[in-house]
């Protein structure tokens, strides 16, 4: 079976130094214990898996504050996907030693956002509800900030200033965003935009609309709860055209989506391991088609 290899893929800049920063942590007898991570560090169990084998304890939950009650004393890493000043402010309230693995294009979201309510901005965030990256960057400003996932949130909004913006979730389809912030700005013509996609995320999915178009099936690799990897499959689905499918490891491929294949593209999300996904094209490789 002939394998596409579409590139970029993989790991980028912030998941490595947030993984790196985390063994570092786990490695220093300095640091107090125990040590947790607020969520997960990157939204990929193996990786979860391998910091919990250095002692690290992963406090997964969507309630960054909620999950920061629960810890008395210790070593609090953020995630690469931030969290929100409440956050911090409670963590040092509780002295807890506090390492910040945020990404730095999500830290640069959060400044954004800061600086926009600070010039009497109201602002509109199009996001995933429920993701840890939207409840830190909304967490800013909470008073000024709307967070939309979808056109229907688009329609509910209910906004009369002078002042607007629309920031986005690091993280989305572009293609996706592009269709949100034209239903915004046909209600809001005066919406000053700023898309804050990382350029990381977006050269993937450039890279999966353009690579992919000549195989006959796409692999995503990547964990159900990351939010790029999703956002890949999607892309190669819609933008071009492809069948797609997301794995978490080769032991996820199905039988049934080969059948019949001869071409298949293989990418996967900034959070994923580069052996997995390494295991993966080598099993694709190996494979005799029926």
């Amino acid at each position: 079976m002939e394998v596409i290899k579409i590139t970029p893929r993989g790991y980028c800049y912030g998941v490595v130094d947030a993984v790196s920063l985390a063994r570092d942590v786990a490695s220093d007898p300095k640091m107090p214990r125990p040590i947790y991570i607020l969520g997960q560090i990157v939204h990929n169990r193996h990786t979860v898996e391998e910091l919990e084998k250095l002692g690290v304890r992963t406090m997964d939950g969507s309630d960054r504050l909620q999950l920061i009650a629960g810890i008395d004393h210790g070593t609090v890493i953020f995630t690469a996907h931030g969290v929100s000043p409440a956050v911090r402010i409670e963590a040092a309230r509780k002295g807890l030693k506090t390492i910040d693995a945020t990404c730095p294009d999500v830290t640069r979201t959060h400044d954004l956002i800061r600086e926009l309510a600070a010039q009497d901005y109201s602002i509109i965030y199009v996001g995933k509800k429920g993701h840890p990256e939207p409840e830190g960057a909304v967490g800013e400003a909470p008073d000024r900030v709307q967070l939309v996932e979808n056109q229907a949130d688009v329609e509910a909004l209910d906004v009369n200033v002078p002042r607007l913006a629309v920031v986005t979730q690091t993280t989305l389809s572009q293609w996706d965003t592009q269709a949100i912030i034209e239903s915004i700005r046909a209600r809001y013509p005066q919406a000053e935009v700023h898309n804050e996609i990382c350029l990381a995320t977006q050269q993937r999915q450039e890279a999966v609309a353009t690579q992919s178009r000549e195989a006959d099936v796409v692999l995503v690799v990547g964990d159900e709860r990351s939010n790029n990897s999703n956002r890949l499959v999607q892309v190669a689905r819609e933008i071009a055209g492809r069948p797609a499918y997301l794995v978490g490891t080769a032991q996820d491929i199905d039988p049934a989506w080969l059948k019949g294949r001869r071409k298949v593209a293989v990418t996967s999300g900034t959070s994923t391991p580069t052996h997995i996904t390494r295991d993966v094209i080598q099993f694709l490789e190996d494979y005799q088609p029926e």
